[in-house]
């Protein structure tokens, strides 16, 4: 992985992906005791950054690869951005989804011409073999959700645009935190900051009791979570960091963050209250934790990641109903 793979997906990405805006509110300021910045990825198509590594890999294939159609495996984002991706290359797409994911992203991924194939991750029906098992009797390319080299060139470019409105803002010194899972999306922006904005330090955040890349951080090993169902923050629930985003991460992060599922439900409401946005609970994690920790965080401006908004109604308003203040 590299700057350059970043760079060529972001002109692969160029007039397909938007380049969703950074979002400032005095009332959000007010909580954190600082600035902060909000990359709007829930602005993304599909509602959150993963459209971006499913397009940087669909079309960095071969095009004869590429007409053998393609597989993925995800609770749902990734699903939905391979599956949007796949139809703009005039593709059919495979997706296998835990059949408790949210009903808006298997109803939506449905709708974007993929064939949905569930599993029971509650009774450790296993994904990748799953997936794996598919794409070989289908003669299917698989698209991993984050430990790929053009998923992660793709996550990638979220990074540069937060280098280039920094700038724009005069901010070059700041805590970026990121919602993170395997690490596709953090892994591909701390390369970016590295490369346009090293004063800008990347962050990882996660709900607790699923915190396995912050306890990887700290070990300096890949640890692994015991559970991966149960909690609300669904798109980012994964059993460990990959192979490939881990040694990134290792390098290039600072110590990893992790927040209680409340905060997540109380950061969406603000986010709502101040921003007009609409996050899901994983996709909340790392504002959860600008608002909410600000002792750990440095410096007088953070930048948060907003990965994702495909929140089920139920959730929504469950937010709104306990903190609907936006405080």
């Amino acid at each position: 992985m590299n700057i350059g793979m970043i760079e060529a997906a972001a002109r692969r990405l160029q007039g397909h992906a938007r380049r969703t805006p950074l979002l400032s509110s005095p009332f959000l300021d007010g909580i954190a005791g600082r600035r902060v910045l909000v990359k709007a990825e829930c602005l993304q198509h599909t509602g959150s950054f993963k459209f971006r590594g499913g397009y940087s890999a669909i079309s960095a294939l071969e095009p004869g690869t590429r007409a053998r159609r393609v597989i993925a495996y995800s609770s749902g984002n990734h699903a939905q951005g391979v599956a949007l991706a796949a139809r703009m290359h005039d593709i059919a797409a495979v997706i296998v989804m835990p059949s408790d994911a949210p009903a808006i992203k298997l109803a939506n991924t449905r709708e974007l011409g993929a064939e949905v194939v569930t599993y029971d991750r509650a009774v450790g029906a296993d994904r990748d073999r799953i997936g794996a098992e598919l794409a070989d009797k289908r003669g299917l390319t698989l698209i991993k959700p984050f430990d790929e080299p053009q998923v992660i060139a793709g996550q990638g470019t979220t990074g540069l645009e937060i280098a280039e409105q920094a700038a724009e803002l005069g901010v070059s010194r700041a805590d970026v935190l990121i919602p993170c899972g395997g690490g596709g999306l953090t892994s591909g922006i701390a390369l970016a900051l590295e490369a346009r904005a090293p004063g800008l330090r990347p962050r990882t955040v996660e709900p607790e009791g699923f915190d396995d890349v912050a306890r990887s951080l700290a070990s300096g090993r890949i640890e692994v979570n015991t559970r991966t169902s149960g909690s609300i923050c669904d798109a980012i629930i994964t059993p460990s960091p990959g192979e490939i985003t881990f040694p990134i991460m290792s390098r290039l992060c600072g110590p990893g963050l992790a927040v209680p599922e409340a905060e997540c439900l109380r950061a969406m409401a603000a986010a709502f209250a101040r921003l007009r946005i609409v996050l899901e609970p994983g996709g909340a994690v790392a504002l959860a934790a600008a608002l909410y920790h600000p002792g750990a965080v440095a410096g007088e401006t953070v930048i948060v990641v907003a990965s994702g908004g495909n929140a089920d109604s139920e959730m929504f308003v469950k937010a709104l109903q306990e903190y609907g203040d936006g405080s």
